[in-house]
């Protein structure tokens, strides 16, 4: 190989490697860009999500410390106990033949159960709820009481939306989706001392997942 043509082959070969070195740069400060900018958009998407799991876990709170007047809490299960006791014949469902009183204490609950979801709707107006009516059993061999306990519930449902007197601020007006559900007499959910006292409704209110939108947490 004769010196010039040596020569014009380290040149070529120089000038190779020296193009394939900012191509080799360009590619590593390109990727440092990207990967910087998933790094930011990450980090952005977790203070958000902690943002949403903050608000979730303060409306919790707030929906611990309903009204203590008719419902007892119960931390274990999250739920609410009515107080009011409603007694029905065995395997019965029909909430017509309740007193007037415990018909008007009903009412008041209600009442305060729609201004406490109205409250929590004020505070944070993009989160939607569940509203959980659960009717009990008593523990007295009736063969159909999972089918009662869910009746029990429907009939309450029913005799509080069919008769709802403020057609300015209605249940069905909130963001709040009413679930209707029965417990049986089956273990595993907070029963009564006595067995007889077991006829009565469970309330859970629980802000509905994947529904906190808006919330986001400002980036230092």
């Amino acid at each position: 190989m004769s010196k010039k043509k040596e020569s014009y082959f380290w040149t070529s070969y120089s000038d190779l490697m020296t193009n394939l070195f900012f191509v080799m740069l360009m590619l590593f400060v390109l990727t440092i860009a990207i990967l910087r900018r998933q790094m930011v958009r990450i980090e952005e998407e977790r203070r958000a999500t902690q943002a949403q799991l903050d608000k979730i876990k303060e409306l919790e709170e707030s929906i611990k410390n309903i009204d203590t007047t008719y419902f007892v809490y119960n931390a274990e299960y999250k739920t609410h106990i009515l107080r009011t006791q409603v007694k029905f014949e065995r395997g019965k469902a029909d909430m017509a033949v309740l007193s007037e009183g415990t018909k008007h204490e009903l009412f008041a609950v209600r009442d305060m159960l729609r201004d406490s979801l109205a409250s929590f709707c004020q505070k944070t107006p993009n989160a939607t709820y569940l509203l959980i009516i659960e009717g009990q059993a008593s523990t007295d061999n009736y063969r159909y009481n999972n089918e009662l306990s869910y009746n029990r519930a429907l009939s309450l449902f029913r005799f509080w939306f069919d008769n709802e007197e403020n057609p300015n601020l209605r249940f069905f007006d909130l963001p709040c989706e009413v679930i209707i559900a029965g417990a049986g007499c089956m273990d595993g959910k907070p029963r009564a001392y006595e067995n007889e006292d077991n006829q009565r409704f469970l309330i859970r209110i629980l802000p509905k997942p994947g529904m906190i939108g808006n919330v986001k947490a400002t980036m230092n």
